[in-house]
């Protein structure tokens, strides 16, 4: 692959054009890498920018397996993929990073709970089960207790497939899931962990993430999180063991409980570019974007050295407003200082919709958190209707 880089000949594919795709793509074109993206949504946002875009189901082993072949080397930005089509593609020589094998276990939150077991990384107690009838039936015996936090195995994402139970009033998700002890929660953090195929290692600096209680999304993040030294080695190390047993070459965001008694616990893990990681285009030496290219292409991994404290927030459309989009407040949102917009492209908005990021840097995280207190006042998403 670094023949064909050094040649600028590198056909470059991702599955998935959506922002993560968009700002791969943005990234690669500063090494004259061709890029080839597959999406089913003639207007995504990575079209305008990509070499090639592929009109395309994702879920369709035909499709997936005959756009693998057409290009060097073959990643994605989303987990929901044919995964047989990827394995195939392997077995029958061509490149596809991270390896399939690795996203198969990851797409499945029940394998990815017993990997941590297996692997002695700390995790909240679960159990798993086929239908919402299992689990009632488990409620009755008292093998499971309310609160819980009920997510699906396959197909969940941004909020989507989890739901927290704390009664019988409320409506069970359906399908084969795996249900959580409710974990007393203090804090929310998130750690970048890249490798490459020379078992290369870098972490970026750990971040704190808020949540929106209704949408599950997240509302802001900054960076460095709030934590003490201790407990960023610890996450930092457990980050680094999670992609070592993984054996995975790539980029991996991990996300960690920090619970009331300060037990650090793994949550979940993304295995591409991650929410948790947009900061990192501006206040970091290498994005998180450069290093998942650097890790895939057998490169160097860049340096992780926090450049300036940054808070980042998403731009999501705004409740009862769905249609074309509009931004209100974008110009004057652009006179302050440190402030960093990145908009994705979407044509369409709809209620919290994720239709761009904001970061804001600043010499300090307290002026970062006044000037985006600013941000979250005057910019929003909008529709031409309203």
């Amino acid at each position: 692959m670094i023949e064909k880089l050094s040649t600028s000949s590198l056909k470059l594919g991702i599955i998935s054009g959506g922002q993560l795709g968009k700002m791969l793509i943005q990234e690669a074109s500063k090494w004259a890498v061709a890029t080839y993206v597959l999406d089913p949504d003639p207007d995504c946002p990575a079209k305008r920018i990509a070499t090639v875009h592929v009109q395309g189901d994702f879920l369709d082993f035909d499709t997936v397996y005959a756009f693998g072949k057409e290009v060097d080397i073959l990643t994605y930005e989303m987990e929901n993929i044919n995964i047989e089509a990827l394995i195939k593609l392997k077995v029958d020589g061509y490149k596809v990073v991270p390896d399939p094998e690795v996203l198969a276990l990851i797409q499945d939150k029940g394998l990815q709970k017993e990997f941590y077991l297996k692997h002695n990384i700390p995790t909240s107690p679960f159990s798993c089960y086929e239908s919402s009838d299992e689990i009632h039936n488990a409620i009755k015996e008292k093998d499971v207790s309310y609160p819980f936090v009920q997510k699906l195995r396959t197909g969940g994402y941004d909020g989507h497939g989890v739901a927290v139970i704390h009664s019988a009033e409320e409506t069970l998700l359906e399908g084969p899931s795996l249900l959580e002890k409710k974990i007393e929660i203090e804090k929310e953090i998130a750690i970048i962990v890249a490798r490459n195929d020379l078992g290369e290692v870098r972490c970026f600096p750990a971040v704190e993430m808020t949540f929106d209680a209704q949408t599950n999304l997240v509302e802001d993040l900054f960076c460095p999180a709030n934590i003490s030294q201790e407990d960023v080695h610890i996450a930092e190390n457990l980050a680094i063991k999670v992609i070592e047993k993984l054996e995975m070459v790539g980029l991996l965001a991990v996300e960690f409980f920090i619970d009331t008694h300060g037990e650090i616990l793994v949550n979940e893990v993304a295995p591409r570019p991650h929410n948790s990681g947009h900061h990192t285009i501006e206040s970091v030496m290498t994005s998180q974007l450069e290093q998942m290219l650097r890790a895939i292409l057998g490169l160097p991994l860049g340096s992780t050295q926090l450049i300036m404290p940054s808070v980042m927030l998403n731009l999501l459309g705004e409740a009862g407003h769905e249609g074309a989009v509009h931004y209100e407040g974008l110009s004057e949102a652009l006179t302050i200082e440190g402030v960093k917009v990145h908009l994705y492209g979407k044509q369409q908005t709809r209620p919290s919709r994720k239709m761009g990021h904001v970061t804001v840097l600043s010499e300090t995280l307290e002026e970062a958190f006044k000037k985006a207190e600013i941000i979250k006042s005057i910019l929003k998403v909008k529709s031409c209707q309203k």
